[in-house]
């Protein structure tokens, strides 16, 4: 017996003299954070439904069917239900596992096998009943590393989910605003046409009156058609428009709107007048970036826990008879119990390349974090420049419009008293139609930068809204872990593996 431990120690003490040392990772880069980037100022707080502020009950049922109802969104939520599942599988992993099994069989046992007669050559009917458990004690963190890791890419992927949404209901109120400046298009085109024929009439008129000449009338006659054209052309936008909103909303065969959106019944949005320090907080794709990096560095200790023992602890009892009407009895009692160690000796480089590769995925995650983070300040600043730009081009142009309005007042009461012609009248006539298209214009656009500086600035989202495990109310996990267990708490261990 003594002879026997004492090759046991010495085997043990040679394969641990020949282990390689665990390979050190590299060094976690500090992902970037408000303070790098210069943010300052005040919080810019956006309510989650401040698409309401826009005053029009049509838009806030639209963005409640779109959130219901488009397959995109759904697709997101099936994709969160997967990373729910992995982080279900990875909390059971540090759990005991119980199994119970069955077994009858009939057999003839052979007469040349190593079971003497009578047995041999007869046919028997055998029986186990047995219940077994074992866990695996998680010594060197390699579970807790596992749920850590499954836990972030759970929340990145429920913050991913959140981001969409967000998306959608921008994506909605675009298209929406985009419906209401085709239709108040149509209406300064119906109004231009109008104009047109009053003109005209008023040519004819002339003309009949032997005060202008067949030139008159043909200008008149052909500025008619022209727009009419371009009235055609915006009713051929306007039908695009509302199929795209159709689509977003989920109901592409069914006509989404039960009245014309009015430009200019839509309240503004409220704006900030600088970057908030609380930008990188409260921006899910940026909250998903990060939480995929925390999850890389979790797959980084587990990866490392690789290298260290597995420690098992099993044990089983139940029934085996030979003849299942001793099944039963007490004399068929069998049970067992004991550790169970294992650990890598030679693995030919695969444990670490596999660190160096999710060593090389986390740097990846955090580099992709930082480019969320350079291009979301870069948006909120595009859409804070666009919103101030906008304002500033809305009050030029209204004085443009006032001016083109009174030369065109003034052209036409010198053609009417027979001082001028009608081309002055045209010319003035086609000046006031595109301040007032322009108008149009920056009105719609003034609206969607600040609803797009809405989204930017994360669209009401908190983290706090994030559910982990379960669909609508969150259930605490067991053993959740923030971070994964760095190498320097575990004692360290010469494992054989090269």
């Amino acid at each position: 017996m003594k002879v026997v431990s004492l090759s046991a120690a010495a085997l043990a003490a040679t394969l641990l003299a020949g282990c390689a040392a665990i390979p050190d990772s590299p060094a976690l880069r500090a992902p970037t954070d408000a303070a790098q980037l210069g943010l300052a100022g005040t919080a810019a707080r956006v309510d989650a439904l401040w698409w309401r502020d826009l005053g029009d009950e049509q838009l806030d049922r639209l963005i409640a069917q779109a959130l219901t109802g488009n397959p995109g969104l759904r697709l997101t939520v099936a994709r969160l239900d997967r990373a729910r599942a992995f982080t279900d599988a990875a909390d059971a992993a540090l759990l005991p596992q119980v199994n119970g099994s069955a077994d009858l069989s009939r057999q003839l046992y052979t007469q040349q096998g190593l079971i003497p007669r009578p047995i041999a050559g007869s046919v028997r009917n055998t029986g186990s009943l047995s219940l077994g458990a074992s866990w695996e004690t998680d010594f060197f963190g390699k579970y807790q590393a596992a749920l850590g890791a499954a836990l972030g890419q759970t929340r990145a992927a429920q913050a991913e989910a959140d981001a969409a949404r967000v998306l959608l209901a921008s994506n909605v109120v675009r298209a929406y605003l985009q419906l209401a400046r085709l239709y108040a298009q149509e209406t300064v085109a119906e109004r231009a046409i109008a104009q047109r024929e009053q003109a005209l009439g008023l040519v004819r008129a002339r003309v009949q009156a032997g005060l202008d000449s067949d030139l008159e009338l043909r200008q008149a006659e052909a500025t008619l058609p022209e727009a009419r054209g371009q009235r055609e052309a915006i009713q051929e936008q306007i039908d695009l428009a509302r199929h795209a909103l159709a689509a977003l909303v989920g109901q592409p065969a069914q006509d989404p709107l039960t009245r014309r959106p009015e430009l200019a019944a839509l309240r503004p949005l409220p704006v900030p007048t600088e970057l908030p320090a609380d930008l990188l907080g409260r921006r899910p794709d940026i909250q998903a970036a990060r939480w995929r990096a925390e999850a890389a560095g979790a797959e980084v200790s587990q990866a490392r826990a690789q290298f260290y023992p597995n420690i098992n602890l099993s044990a089983f009892v139940g029934l085996s008879s030979l003849g299942l009407d001793k099944l039963l009895d007490s004399n068929s009692l069998q049970w067992g119990v004991g550790p169970a160690l294992r650990l890598p000796i030679f693995e030919a480089g695969r444990l670490r390349a596999q660190l160096r590769g999710k060593a090389a995925d986390r740097e990846a995650a955090i580099a992709g974090y930082d480019a969320a983070v350079m291009d979301a300040v870069r948006e909120v600043a595009d859409q804070l420049s666009a919103v101030r730009a906008i304002d500033r081009q809305r009050t030029q142009q209204r004085e443009a419009e006032t001016a083109a309005q009174a030369a065109y007042d003034l052209a036409l009461r010198r053609y009417q008293a027979g001082l001028g012609n009608l081309l002055w009248v045209l010319n003035a006539e086609t000046a006031v139609l595109a301040q007032r298209r322009q108008g149009v214009d920056l009105a719609a656009r003034a609206l969607e930068a600040q609803a797009g500086l809405a989204r930017a600035l994360g669209g009401g989202w908190t983290p706090e809204a994030v559910v982990v495990v379960g669909q609508s109310t969150p259930a605490p996990v067991r053993a959740v872990v923030a971070t994964p267990v760095p190498a320097s708490s575990v004692t360290p261990v010469a494992i054989p593996v090269r």
